[in-house]
């Protein structure tokens, strides 16, 4: 087998991660989210979606409720919203 060579392009892919379409995405998956845990928390518990830039778009789901941490300590509804919605969730 021929020895393969890949170089990346750097700067396309920070083009990708820092364009509008992408924080559009991002939010979209931030959205769909945040719908499947209003779906797992009480009736009327806030949840929403804040968006915010670094070097790239980004989003946060906040739940907005004093018993949240336990919701997600004892059934991981952020983690299971977020795997529902195709994403892998790791510890760092």
């Amino acid at each position: 087998m021929a020895d393969v060579k890949i170089k990346l392009d750097h700067s396309g892919i920070r083009a990708l991660l820092t364009s509008p379409e992408m924080h559009t995405v991002i939010e979209g998956l931030a959205e769909q989210i945040a719908g499947t845990v209003r779906a797992s928390v009480p009736a009327g518990t806030e949840v929403v979606v804040e968006s915010y830039v670094t070097d790239r778009g980004a989003a946060a789901v906040v739940v907005k409720d004093r018993e949240a941490m336990g919701w997600q300590a004892r059934d991981g509804v952020l983690t299971r919203a977020a795997g529902a919605a195709g994403l892998e969730v790791r510890a760092r």
